[in-house]
């Protein structure tokens, strides 16, 4: 214990790493361990019968095995903990691998233990496979769905639709990735929320990854009165174009028209792009064309439509109905 504590001392403040796996090492050491090593020492001393001797060989065998798989798993753990950290912000892509490669790394570790374990213990290992093989068969025919999304996590991890902390909808549910595992992808939703899917499931629908977006495509319509001037209406496609101008705003203009005519208003129809993939830096250029179009129009008294109707109201019979002033549309 007390070896334990300098050890955390002197890796406390990010110094001597290379002292951190000892330290790790003396953690993954189990009392358990200790306390049957001390046992088995001081059996070894007495004077046993074959039979004995052979069940204490057996005991020194699993102990010694179950605990340098304790410590290989460890230093796994440690290892892609590590790797996982530093490529999580610089390659997200290939942090999504390193969990998978743990994952196995371990299950490899405990059967080779287990294996080494049998061996001592007597049984024919070459056997043992084979029939491991046959009932493999029906193990996975039993568990369909588990090895689905494992393979489904293996192809994630190879093909890489998505990677940590893309921001990503499935479905009618949206998110960022924050954690990709052998059965089930995790997302953290616009909420707070924690949406977690299984990874077969996952790659059955259809994604849109937000993350890998390089530009988004702008349409949004306005109507203006029909009272409206013929010059006014015919000019406010140019002052459109100058309004969403690439040298003030991350944009690239494409186009501004009088799309047609709506109920109670002329339509205009505007596309343009934003260079970026940022959800607020969109809505922050949208707010600067709304707050500059509404300035332009107060300024040349151009007023935005807005739902109303008409009543003609008759005088009597045979005579010609005269339309009633305009009133607003009820809501």
């Amino acid at each position: 214990m007390l070896l334990l504590a300098r050890l955390q001392r002197l890796t406390a403040n990010g110094h001597h790493q290379a002292l951190s796996y000892p330290r790790h090492l003396i953690q993954a050491t189990k009392l358990p361990f200790l306390l049957a090593i001390a046992l088995l020492a001081g059996t070894s001393v007495l004077d046993l019968t074959a039979r004995q001797d052979k069940w204490l060989n057996y005991a020194w065998i699993v102990i010694l095995v179950l605990q340098i798989a304790l410590w290989g798993q460890r230093m796994i753990s440690i290892a892609v903990e590590r790797a996982f950290e530093r490529q999580r912000e610089a390659n997200p892509g290939a942090a999504t691998p390193l969990m998978l490669g743990g994952m196995v790394a371990r299950v490899l570790l405990w059967a080779i233990a287990l294996l080494i374990m049998l061996d001592n213990f007597g049984f024919n290992i070459s056997a043992l496979v084979a029939s491991l093989g046959i009932g493999g068969i029906a193990v996975a025919l039993a568990a369909q769905n588990i090895l689905g999304d494992l393979f489904a996590s293996v192809s994630i991890a190879l093909d890489k639709p998505f990677v940590l902390g893309d921001f990503i909808i499935v479905d009618d549910f949206k998110g960022t990735v924050e954690y990709i595992g052998m059965k089930t992808t995790r997302l953290r939703s616009l909420g707070g929320e924690q949406l977690i899917f299984s990874n077969s499931e996952l790659l059955k629908g259809r994604i849109s990854n937000y993350k890998r977006m390089q530009q988004r495509r702008i349409v949004f319509e306005f109507g203006i009165a029909y009272e409206t001037a013929i010059e006014e209406v015919e000019a406010i496609p140019a002052r459109i174009k100058a309004i969403i101008d690439p040298e003030r705003l991350n944009v690239r203009f494409d186009r501004a028209h009088f799309k047609g005519y709506g109920n109670s208003a002329l339509l205009y129809e505007v596309v343009y792009y934003v260079l970026s993939a940022e959800y607020n830096e969109y809505m922050d250029i949208q707010q600067a064309i709304n707050l500059a179009l509404l300035r332009d129009f107060r300024e040349r008294d151009i007023t935005f439509a807005y739902p109303t109707s008409t009543v003609y109201l008759a005088r009597g019979a045979g005579s010609t109905a005269a339309p009633a002033p305009p009133l607003p549309a009820a809501g």
